[in-house]
Order: C-alpha cells, then structure tokens, then sequence
C-alpha cells in the first residue's frame, strides 16, 4: 500500500466496509466514505470514530484525490465514484486485498466459512481467544454484543476472520475469502447458496475445495461431520486436503462430539469429548442445537491453539451473540417481537425451532422478507414452505426489489403460502412491513412470539409492530391488559 495517508471507502455501509474503515483508522490513516445511504450500526461505528462519510455517490467526494480507493464488492460500473477512480487512475483495492496485504500478513489466520453459522462461530472464536488473553485480532461480519463492534485489533497472533464466499468486487469475480490464506480453516455447512453468483451446487461447493487446498500442511481444516444436510458435500470438499482434517458434530463417528444436549432456559447445556476423552461440561449462553455445533466447532480450533478448557467453558457461559441473531426488540402486552437474520431455508428452520426451546409455550409467527439474492429467486421455492411450517403461523412480505427479477426467476409468494398451508398451517402474504404491522395488530394476542426474519432491515417492521401493539387499539381487548 506504500503507505497512503488517506483512503476513502466506496461503499461504506456494508457489515464488513465500515469494520474495515474502523481498522484502517486505528492504523493511522485518514478515512472517508461513501454510500447510498448509511445506517446502524455501521453509521454508528463511524460517527464514534470520527469518520467522515456521505450519503451520496458523487465523483466531487474523490476531491482532494485520496491516495487509495477501496471499492465495495456491490459497487458495479457506472458509479460515479467508481468512474472517477478509472478515469483518474487513482490506486483501487478490495475489501479482501486490504486484508490480505495489510492486516494478515504475521498473523495465524483462523477463517471461518459455510453457508450457516460463521458469523456467530467468528463471534465466539473471537471471544474464546479474547477470555483466553490471546488479545485476537478479528473481523465479523456482524456487531459481536461482547466487543460492541464488529473488529478488533487486539495485537495477538491470530486473526480470525469471517470467510464470505460472495465475489470479492467487480474485476475480481472469485470468493473473498481466497485472500485470508488460512492457517485454521472452519466450515460450518455447505448447501446451496447465492444463486445471482454461482449457477449451482456444484460450482458452490467448488469454491470450498480451492478453500480448502489453500490450508497449508501445518494447517488444519474443520469441518461438521454429521451426515444429514450438509455432511457429504462437506468431507467431498475436504477429501483433498493436505493437511489435518478434524470433524465436530453429534454423531459418534465424529472426532469432537457434543452430546448430552440439555436445554436450561436460555442456556445450552452439553458434554464434548474428543476421540473418546471426555473433555468436559459446557454451558452456552445462547439457544438452538446449531449454536452448540457452532461453538464445538470454535473450541476445536481453540483447543488446537492451547486454550484450556476452562477458559474455553468461561467465554462460551458469557458469550452474548450477535446483533440480529434472536434480538430481543421488546415486548408489547405480552406479545414477544424478535429480529433474526435467518435468509436460507435451513437457516429459518433453525431459528423457530431454537425460537421453541427458548420461548417454550408461545404461539410462534414466522414473519419473513426474501431479500437475500437467492431468497429472492425461485431457488428455495419448494423447501421453504417446509422450514416455514416449523411455525404455527405464518406472513411472507414483498420480494425486496422484486422489479429487478423476471417472472421466470422471481420467488413467487402465493406458490409459497400455499406450500405452508398444504402442510397445515396458516399463512399470508402481504406487500410491505406497513400492512403486515397492521394485520399482525388485529390477529396476535397475549403471549405470541413474533419472530422476524430478513437479513435487512424490513422496512424497519420491528420498531413498526413496538409502536403499533402500543397503541389502545393494537391488539384484540382481551389482550390488552397483561
């Protein structure tokens, strides 16, 4: 990078840009930004820091020329910004490059991938090895509750990162995570996923083969060995590898097994054992079986790394999650609203189910928007009826810009609530967060979980449905008074 005194970030209020713009500043140099629109958290981390950025693209905000440009992977050709840059030939980088050039090298990477779970198994690595006092640098793709930030640079010897396999920018079409050179590689699960970049499974599931034979010899790749889902696409990926390969899961015939699974409140409660040698108790300050695997899958690394287990016991009894994964937004007239990011068919299922155990006895309306690019499209069409109906009742919102997909592509939302109610459950579908607030106002009544899914901000329905139920005439009289 030669050292550039300022750099300015197109494309500023992505989950990961505004950590990087934050990184970038805590090294020293000089950062602005830019994007169409920039909101929490990322608006927050930036006005905390001191970060100067515009709502805008414009080419005047390249005025002075910064001496780099880091370019989001979403930033195509066109933006004005971006034009001034080639037309300038001012130095441009990705996201993944800065990572790659400025903050890895001297680190023992540690990446975490797959389609489910990395952004909570980042999360608690990061907290694993921070309890531990590691002091690990780390970046997540989401706000870890325990940093309050989505970065660290804590000056250990690990970096441990989250692996996107979304394409690194417009010149670069490969995953970003082919720049994180791991040490440590983790994959959580592998089933079809992010159908606008990659045409199907198989090319999928490439992408983490070339992952995998990018662990050096010294390394060691993780994998989830249960043979449901995921399983078998997971040890094809893996067959090649050259170096270690540990598998984690609730089987027997993995090497780290989570079992005696107990759900205590909202704390996971479980038994792990490596090869047969108990390893011990551990309780986990989150619910749902997929967390357990999630935090298995930490400790092996941790493990693998000399965290004892009892720091590894400590973090995971004080680990607090990420933002938008089972958010309590509040309760209103004993109706529960809760926000989750879930945006995959397997994913929904897991957070109702979890939404259960941790809500026992409530009646649980799962309420989603398709935002995600392969949510949007026909992809998931036949299997998520199935993970909807884990919930008793059922609202489907807009297809989020639903104009810039055919009718041949396009998720199509009456087939989908028709799938629900085939299986025996009721199910509606409704153009925007403001009519579906206005329904759920005249149908919930006390002790209902509203449990909101999108990995957006759904036309902000949660704080919608808090302001709503408030009202006198938010829900049915004889639920207003608890």
């Amino acid at each position: 990078m030669n050292e550039p005194k300022h750099i300015h970030v197109i494309g500023i209020g992505g989950s990961a840009m505004a950590p990087l713009a934050g990184m970038l500043r805590e090294r020293g140099f000089r950062v602005t930004g830019s994007d169409s629109g920039v909101y929490p958290p990322a608006s927050t981390l930036l006005e905390k820091l001191g970060i100067s950025f515009f709502n805008t693209f414009d080419a005047l905000h390249l005025q002075p020329l910064p001496d780099l440009v880091v370019v989001g992977n979403v930033i195509a050709r066109g933006n004005p910004e971006l034009e001034e840059v080639l037309d300038r030939k001012i130095p441009y980088r990705s996201m993944s490059e800065i990572l790659e050039e400025e903050f890895l090298p001297g680190h023992h990477s540690i990446v975490i991938s797959g389609t489910h779970g990395k952004t909570t198994t980042t999360a608690m690595a990061a907290w694993i090895f921070q309890t531990a006092g590691k002091k690990p640098n780390f970046l997540v793709g989401g706000v870890a509750e325990n940093f309050g930030k989505s970065y660290g640079l804590g000056g250990g010897q690990e970096f441990i990162l989250e692996g996107d396999e979304y394409e690194t920018a417009f010149w670069d079409r490969g995953p970003k995570f082919f720049h994180y050179h791991p040490d440590d590689l983790i994959v959580t699960s592998l089933e079809y996923d992010h159908a606008d970049i990659y045409p199907d499974f198989a090319t999928y599931e490439l992408a983490f083969r070339r992952l995998v034979n990018l662990v050096p010899r010294s390394g060691r790749v993780v994998i989830w060995g249960d043979t449901e889902d995921s399983g078998p696409a997971l040890r094809r990926a893996a067959e090649k590898a050259f170096c270690p390969v540990e598998t984690y899961g609730f089987g027997a015939a993995n090497d780290w097994i989570a079992g005696e699974v107990r759900v205590e409140g909202e704390v996971m409660s479980f038994r792990v054992a490596h090869r047969g040698k108990p390893i011990g108790e551990f309780k986990l300050a989150a619910t749902g079986r997929h967390n357990v695997l999630n935090a298995l899958a930490a400790m092996v690394v941790a493990r693998e790394r000399g965290i004892s287990s009892e720091a590894i016991a400590k973090a995971l009894a004080t680990f607090r999650s990420v933002k938008r994964r089972m958010d309590v937004k509040g309760e209103v007239n004993g109706v529960l609203i809760v926000d989750d990011f879930a945006h995959h068919p397997t994913a929904v299922r897991a957070t109702i189910e979890a939404a259960r155990e941790r809500w026992p006895g409530r009646r649980v309306w799962a309420i989603l928007e398709p935002r995600s690019n392969s949510m949007r499209r026909k992809v998931f069409e036949e299997s998520l009826p199935k993970a909807l109906a884990q919930a008793d009742r059922v609202i489907l919102g807009g297809v989020f810009r639903a104009q810039q997909l055919g009718d041949e592509t396009r998720l199509d939302l009456d087939s989908v609530a028709e799938g629900v109610r085939r299986i025996g459950k009721d199910a509606h579908v409704f153009p925007d967060a403001e009519r579906i607030a206005d329904y759920l106002a005249g149908e919930v009544k006390e002790g209902d979980l509203l449990l909101v899914m999108s990995n957006g901000n759904f036309d902000g329905l949660c704080e919608k449905l808090l302001k709503r139920l408030a009202q006198p005439s938010g829900l049915p009289s004889e639920a207003r008074v608890r």
